[in-house]
């Protein structure tokens, strides 16, 4: 028997439910080279901003227990770029496009979602809102609040094209990701992914010096696996509607059935990728096989098995 891997976030419709989360697969094209990038459900990209930006300085990452600090300061050739030379060779390839961006203000996110639903080949906009809002001296992020958070989201609906899905990626390390999630589905968000990194330090003993630049990085891996599946399982306990794309420490089929179960209608293959750069397809395989070997017919069925008596 094969299972039929279709499943949905909101309007958007993807022939099975693994992806790429974003900053870890570039544009498609470094993992291209490892399999073909249309196989999986959608290719999410690195976040994209309105100009080209260097990022950080070296050390950028630094390999921690069972995970990774990461500190790119979102690195990239800036929108213009992206739309000119990475989208165009992404859809060329046969794949879905999902488009995460990143901006300094409300502003910038508006302008920056006018500018990507306008290309041709567009499947979801994804919105990154562990940015740090430089009205506010703390250095907090837009997630940190409710009301920004809504605010960006609400400006990005706003700016897209009525027919692109928007998609708010949620970060964990907030007071209340429950009351966060509200704040963005009520402002006009299609769908949420969780979870982003996750803010921490580690020192190198040899130096005594933070081990990534600017001192603080995202943490990744599967040791925030167990973290972002409670976060999927609360989210949708609260919001059954809402489509989530789970993301967090994947490294296998057996990982995405859990995700899948709290309420993930797709789930998200990040840092795994750097170590196995065909990561996605095997757990696709993997996936696949864990499904009929439990006589799965369809893999809606699974979403928010967790939450149901007797599953």
């Amino acid at each position: 028997m094969n299972a039929d891997l279709r499943t949905r976030l909101g309007p958007l419709r993807l022939p099975n439910p693994v992806v790429t989360a974003a900053g870890c697969a570039g544009s498609g094209r470094e993992l291209a080279r490892f399999f073909d990038v249309a196989e999986i459900g959608a290719v999410t990209t690195k976040s994209v901003m309105l100009e080209p930006r260097a990022g950080r300085p070296a050390p950028r990452m630094a390999e921690t227990p069972s995970g990774m600090l990461s500190t790119t300061g979102l690195q990239g050739p800036g929108v213009e770029v992206f739309l000119q030379r990475d989208l165009p060779w992404l859809l060329s390839r046969g794949a879905r496009a999902i488009v995460s961006i990143a901006g300094a203000t409300v502003g910038e996110f508006g302008e920056l979602a006018r500018q990507v639903s306008a290309a041709e080949g567009v499947d979801a906009i994804e919105v990154n809102l562990s940015c740090p809002d430089p009205a506010d001296p703390s250095g907090r992020h837009f997630a940190d609040d409710p009301a920004q958070a809504a605010a960006v989201v609400r400006t990005v609906r706003s700016h897209a094209r009525s027919n692109v899905p928007v998609l708010a990626k949620l970060a964990v390390d907030v007071p209340d990701v429950v009351k966060l999630a509200e704040a963005c589905v009520g402002a006009r968000a299609d769908g949420l992914t969780m979870i982003n990194t996750l803010r921490g330090m580690s020192v190198d003993a040899r130096t005594l010096r933070p081990a990534v630049a600017g001192g603080m990085g995202g943490l990744s891996g599967p040791a925030i696996r167990p973290l972002a599946v409670g976060c999927v399982y609360r989210v949708h306990e609260a919001l059954p509607e809402v489509p989530i794309v789970g993301v967090g420490g994947v490294r296998s089929g057996t990982d995405v059935l859990e995700f899948m179960a709290a309420g993930a209608s797709a789930v998200g293959v990040g840092t795994t990728n750097f170590a196995d750069p065909s990561a996605c397809t095997r757990v696709l395989r993997e996936f696949t096989e864990v499904l009929e070997a439990r006589g799965v017919a369809r893999v809606s069925e699974i979403v928010g098995a967790a939450h149901r008596t007797g599953a």
